[in-house]
């Protein structure tokens, strides 16, 4: 169990993130279109979870902006932005906001993403959705950074997250 912040108050997760160097959990989330992806479907590219509580909160909708821009840079990546939020309204989001380079996924059905990457708060007011955090995975499907932002309203260290590709 994880520990973070929503604007100083503790709230915790169900566990922690995946250890570096660990195979990354397989995962099965469903796309804009209803498709249902899993890790495989990326298999030999490197990922980028840009993993946040609700696109419709300024924080979240700032680090799809961010990784958006940065993505249409990156050789042999996918940015994947991952939350509770219906796929609709990540469908609505991206078509507000010119969003094309980053994919979004949602976890609304069985909630087991979030469960199975242990970020899923347990506690306080945002229970059952995402904590803020990055995961990179490695084209051989193995983590190769983390970071769960410790304070919820905060961005997430997009630099060093893009430098551990």
């Amino acid at each position: 169990m994880a520990t973070v912040t929503l604007q100083g108050n503790e709230i915790q997760t169900n566990g922690n993130l995946p250890e570096l160097n660990s195979k990354a959990p397989d995962f099965k989330l469903v796309s804009t279109d209803l498709s249902v992806k899993s890790l495989e479907n990326y298999s030999g590219k490197k990922l980028v979870l840009n993993i946040f509580p609700s696109v419709d909160t300024g924080t979240c909708a700032t680090s799809v902006r961010n990784f958006n821009k940065e993505a249409s840079q990156l050789d042999n990546t996918k940015v994947l932005c991952i939350s509770r939020d219906l796929p609709f309204a990540h469908s609505r989001f991206c078509g507000a906001e010119g969003i094309e380079n980053v994919e979004m996924l949602s976890d609304f059905a069985t909630g087991d993403f979030g469960k199975n990457y242990g970020l899923e708060f347990t506690n306080g007011p945002l229970t059952g959705l995402h904590s803020r955090c990055i995961v990179v995975i490695n084209e051989n499907g193995e983590v190769s950074y983390t970071e769960q932002v410790s304070e919820i309203v905060d961005e997430p260290n997009y630099e060093a997250a893009l430098k551990a590709l």
